[in-house]
Formats: C-alpha cells, structure tokens, sequence
C-alpha cells in the first residue's frame, strides 16, 4: 500500500508545471552541487556544509533523536527533494540570515540547469509547509501562494489528515506541535507589553494569539495592527503552546493571514 502511495504520488509530481522563478527579494551567492539529502528540507553540498531550505517545513525524520516518531509522509519528502536538487548544480540565494545556530546555511536554491526554485517546487509537490522567521521573512508571499496551490489540489501532505488546519477550538489537543490554526477573533487587546488576539470568551483557557512588544515594529513596518482583527478570520501558523490554554506567539506578521477582510 505505502509503495503504491508513492507511485501515485510520484506520477502526480511529474505532471505538475515547474515553480516559479526567484522572488525579487533574494540575492544570488554561490554555486554548489548537492551530494546528499538529509530529510525534505535539509541537504549537504559538495564542501561539506549542510543547507538548511529556509522558509520551509518538510514532515520531519528522527534523525538519531530518540523517542521522536517520524512525521507522516516523511520519508516521501525526503524522495522528493532528492528528485529536485540531489546531484544537482544549484544556485544558494539569500533574503535574510544566512546561518542558524546549528551552522547550517539559510538559503533558497535555484536549479542551476532551468532556474527551478526548489523550495517553490517542493511547496507546489504539497511535501512542505511554510515556515517563515523575523529574520528571514522574504518571499514568503509566493510561497504561502504556492502552499495554497497545493492545499487546494490535496496535493502531498494536504491529503493527509495529520497536517489539515486546525479549528482554534482543536488546538488544545495538538500542544507542541507546529500547526495552522484557523478561526475568528473574539477580542483584540493590548495588556502591557503583550498584544493578545483571544478566539473565545476564557481567555485562561482557549486559544490566544500572543505578539511582544519587541514584535510589533515588524507589523508596524508593514501597516499591519492587529488590534483590527478582532471580529475577523484568520489563519496563524506555528508551535502550539501551553500558556493560559492554547497559544502561539507571532514574531513576525507574516505568519497570520486575514481570510477575512
């Protein structure tokens, strides 16, 4: 059934139109080849060092870490990346940070043969999320697009249902995972130094959006208060967790989108 799947998965791929060409955000660096794919979103180059495909998630593979069970579809994304950049000659461009704490470089790549951006590819292929950074936020806007492309068409991941999006009043059940997040905003308010979107009337308990105030110069930069969401639907992406019930902390105003204007 498994290899099944991924026939059907890698016919699906074949027949998609190619990504699209470099956002006009990024500066182009260096080229190297890929000699080794890690999991779906981390590569090692021909010198040795390790890229990690910024502005992605890919479902994710133990990788040595004991207790951790492998994210569905895992495997699949790690076949997926191969197909696009293993072995290949590949242009790293950058838009923000360059290098995580783990030393692994924080690059887009383009395919040196066709110019075919990998990260947009494995977002069109549905085997990868957005996954976005205050450090390292360009492009994100035509990947959340293509990331819609491929949630539309149940595309990879999309089909699965460990990676649907989330009612708010669900997240309780998902803490310590990475997720999207979807529902209308009760109540907007600023407590000190913490903005707070609350999705239902306990606020102790249900499911808040928390913006710092060390954040709000990035949604100030972008025209974007948050204080007007409040009777709206939006979409927030990131780690769940426990803090007066449900929460995810936005760093950045990329991570939330208005579904409802």
């Amino acid at each position: 059934m498994l290899f099944r799947l991924r026939l059907l998965l890698l016919a699906a791929f074949l027949t998609l139109p190619a990504a699209a060409a470099q956002p006009a955000e990024l500066v182009r660096d260096r080229t190297a080849r890929a000699i080794e794919i890690v999991d779906g979103d981390t590569l090692v180059l021909e010198d040795g060092r390790e890229v990690r495909l910024v502005g992605l998630q890919a479902p994710k593979l133990p990788l040595g870490r004991r207790n951790f069970r492998a994210w569905p579809l895992a495997e699949e994304a790690k076949q997926a990346l191969a197909e696009i950049a293993l072995g290949r000659e590949l242009v790293l461009a950058y838009g923000g940070a360059r290098q995580d704490r783990h030393q692994r470089l924080l690059a887009h790549l383009f395919r040196t043969s066709e110019d075919l951006w990998v990260q947009g590819e494995m977002l069109r292929r549905g085997m990868a999320r957005v996954y976005s950074f205050p450090d390292n936020r360009a492009a994100v806007a035509d990947m959340l697009a293509l990331e819609a492309e491929a949630r539309a068409a149940r595309r990879g991941i999309w089909a699965h249902p460990y990676y649907r999006i989330l009612d708010h009043r669900e997240a309780g059940a998902h803490l310590d995972s990475f997720q999207l997040v979807e529902g209308r905003v009760l109540k907007s308010e600023r407590k000190g130094a913490r903005l707070y979107l609350n999705f239902a009337a306990d606020y102790r308990s249900d499911f808040t959006i928390v913006i710092e105030r060390h954040a709000s110069r990035l949604f100030e930069d972008m025209n974007f208060d948050p204080l007007t969401l409040q009777g709206r639907t939006v979409r927030v992406r990131g780690w769940l967790k426990e803090w007066n019930g449900p929460m995810i902390e936005a760093t950045h105003p990329e991570q939330i989108e208005v579904l409802e204007k």
